[in-house]
């Protein structure tokens, strides 16, 4: 099996004592209430992104760090409420105290060039801690900052920029909002292209709410939850890398002429493998749940272009363990392709109404997998004025939820990324299971390897 292989250098990291920033001008002090989809229980964490800058020979003599800090504060102007906290209502229901108390920010320098840490800065990035410092007491939901920036400087002119942000405020497309706004203003611009849109009420529970779905993504097998959580503190991580050759020799296992997206067909061959892998009983139950965006479809209108909420959805799709390992692919595929074809906008209000009615519970934990298309976040695109990114995107996995993200390889060849947490026996199976459905085939599917 050929693999991305590297050696994790050690770094040292000097951090500058964390500072507030607010906006620049004095914003609306006034409590906004979230939407139903915001303050769902499976997002009550702080998501992360990565984004790494070459040296630019045209930015020399200017500091990365006090141009982001500026150019943050004017963003905060349009974008109060992340310099606000969190309250607690009736029911979990969670406010923002638009307050301006400010946003966190971090300066540091790190005693290593860009270049030596190669394909570390790829998912899972093994410096994620360095390079997002977790300020104590910051990472809360209630009473903490909502926005977390750290800029690190590296001894060649490189830096990193990494991005924390409360999830219950905004999805990847909104901190792709946000981070577009920030780089227009830090370049000249006087207000963003598109202006921020709250209107959370649009995706708010019905009066009175009802359920009139099905909806698998909150169903709770307790032994099941109990067994993954029995082995949650032991996960490792290890990306692979899908360019058009591993696609290619996947596609081959399909029926000639069978039609489905290229993440559709990964999602359905990474679930099978993973399931391989955890070599569960035959009459397991087994969760898929696919993230949808809202957008620009389901709704009988479009959301604001603006609208910087979370704005999808986490249909799921359930097997027997024994019938997803021991079918073809296209049985994976069918049940991908029929929770999307299902979507529709009584399927959102329905889940919506559920978040209230059951008192926001989280998703599955019951041997779920859960994944998340960040291929169009934009990450890999935010330019502060030294180019876009070498790379760009969120860091690693969390637990059950993986990500995929648009990277290059060493040859500069485009691909998906995607991290998976499994348990060290489970990894190294799910390696097998891989060779054994492709690499038989090909030279090789790439692999970073990192704990």
């Amino acid at each position: 099996m050929a693999r991305m292989a590297h050696n994790t250098m050690p770094i040292s990291v000097t951090h500058d004592k964390p500072k507030l920033v607010v906006p620049s001008i004095v914003t609306p002090h006034e409590i906004k209430q979230l939407s139903e989809i915001d303050d769902q229980g499976s997002i009550r964490f702080h998501v992360s992104v990565l984004m790494f800058y070459k040296y630019n020979s045209s930015m020399e003599g200017k500091d990365p760090a006090k141009i982001i800090k500026n150019g943050l504060s004017k963003t905060l102007v349009f974008y109060y409420p992340l310099a606000g906290r969190l309250i607690e209502g009736p029911n979990k229901k969670l406010m923002v105290n638009c307050n301006g108390e400010g946003v966190l920010f971090i300066e540091a320098d790190a005693n290593v060039e860009l270049e030596k840490l190669g394909d570390s800065i790829k998912p899972p990035c093994p410096y994620l801690d360095l390079l997002l410092h977790n300020v104590p007491g910051s990472d809360g939901m209630i009473g903490c900052p909502l926005l977390l920036i750290q800029v690190t400087r590296f001894i060649c002119g490189g830096f990193a920029v990494g991005f924390r942000v409360n999830h219950t405020m905004m999805d990847a497309y909104g901190i792709k909002l946000f981070l577009n706004a920030l780089s227009e203003l830090i370049q000249g611009a006087s207000t963003p292209s598109i202006l921020p849109v709250w209107q959370r009420d649009i995706l708010s529970a019905r009066s009175p709410p009802s359920i009139t779905c099905t909806h698998h993504e909150f169903d709770e097998q307790i032994e099941s939850k109990i067994a993954w959580e029995s082995i949650e503190d032991k996960l490792i991580q290890q990306s692979f890398f899908f360019g058009n050759k591993e696609m290619e020799v996947i596609k081959n296992q399909l029926p000639p002429n069978y039609g489905c997206t290229k993440f559709e067909l990964l999602v359905a061959f990474l679930w099978k493998c993973r399931t391989i892998a955890l070599d569960l009983h035959p009459e397991e139950i087994v969760h898929l749940t696919y993230l949808i965006n809202i957008r620009r479809k389901l709704l009988n209108f479009e959301l604001p272009s603006g609208y910087y909420g979370n704005a999808f959805i986490t249909p799921t799709a359930i097997s027997k363990a024994g019938l997803l390992c021991s079918n073809p692919l296209t049985y994976a595929i069918e049940m991908i392709k029929k929770l999307k074809d299902h979507m529709n906008e009584e399927y959102i209000k329905s889940v919506t109404d559920l978040i209230v009615i059951k008192g926001r519970p989280e998703l599955s934990k019951s041997w779920n997998f859960i994944i998340s298309d960040n291929r169009s976040g934009g990450f890999d695109k935010c330019d502060f004025g030294w180019g876009e990114p070498i790379f760009g995107g969120v860091p690693k996995a969390v637990s059950l939820i993986s990500f995929g993200v648009p990277v290059k390889n060493e040859s500069g060849e485009k691909g998906i990324l995607i991290a998976i947490s499994l348990p060290p026996l489970a990894m190294k199976k799910f390696q097998e299971v891989v060779y054994n459905l492709t690499l038989r085939n090909m030279e090789g599917v790439n692999i970073i390897s990192k704990m």
